[in-house]
């Protein structure tokens, strides 16, 4: 089952981060985001009644979609995601114990990280897949080509400031994948019904990671 989900998101490059103020707004962006050829989600903990939507989300849309928690923080919150039926968890930064209860049941868990130190903590902790976060506020795609100078074979995905503008150079920069939240959960969209916006962008995101990998091939 981990090794399903790091394919999936190898395949697909995106990880869009789902916040939002209720359900039935987190699920339109969900629909949308799908629309666009991105069949994978990050429910945040952070949404009312997350773990009741991603249960919702993994019973009806099955294994054509990979649903999984967001800013997951205590092995508690954990259990009660993947009981929810959540494919894999997402943590703002390092929770051995988080990590640790995921692995139990093979269900892949990315940890957060930002220097060497906290990426070393996380490896030895079991975790296959980092998150870098803050990256776009902590030295962007050129962290990233750091970071890959010691850990040339640990997979990075950068969250936090990534967008269509600079998705090609984190891609370019070595990232596994890339984590986007608001640049294409556009909320302010959503709540004007403008639905394509975010498909569009979807759309958009996964063109730009296609043609950077291909330059890099």
């Amino acid at each position: 089952m981990i090794e399903a989900a790091i394919q999936k998101i190898q395949d697909v490059g995106i990880i869009p981060v789902v916040r939002a103020a209720h359900v039935d707004e987190a699920r339109r962006a969900v629909d949308a985001i799908c629309a666009g050829g991105i069949p994978i989600v990050e429910i945040t903990m952070t949404v009312p009644n997350a773990p009741a939507m991603i249960q919702q989300l993994v019973r009806e849309l099955g294994d054509s979609v990979l649903t999984g928690a967001g800013t997951v923080t205590t092995p508690e919150q954990a259990q009660i995601c993947m009981d929810a039926g959540a494919q894999f968890l997402v943590s703002p930064g390092l929770a051995a114990p988080v990590v640790e209860a995921a692995t139990k049941r093979s269900i892949l868990a990315m940890p957060g990280a930002f220097t060497p130190t906290e990426v070393m903590a996380a490896m030895a902790a079991g975790a296959r897949v980092i998150k870098i976060f803050p990256c776009g506020s902590g030295g962007g795609a050129k962290h990233i080509k750091a970071l890959r100078a010691p850990f040339p074979t640990t997979r990075f995905v950068p969250t936090g400031g990534v967008n269509l503008a600079n998705a090609a150079e984190f891609i370019a920069a070595g990232a596994f994948a890339l984590g986007v939240g608001a640049d294409l959960v556009d909320l302010e969209a959503l709540r004007k019904n403008e639905i394509s916006k975010v498909v569009d962008m979807a759309r958009s995101l996964v063109a730009a990671v296609a043609q950077a990998r291909r330059a890099q091939s």
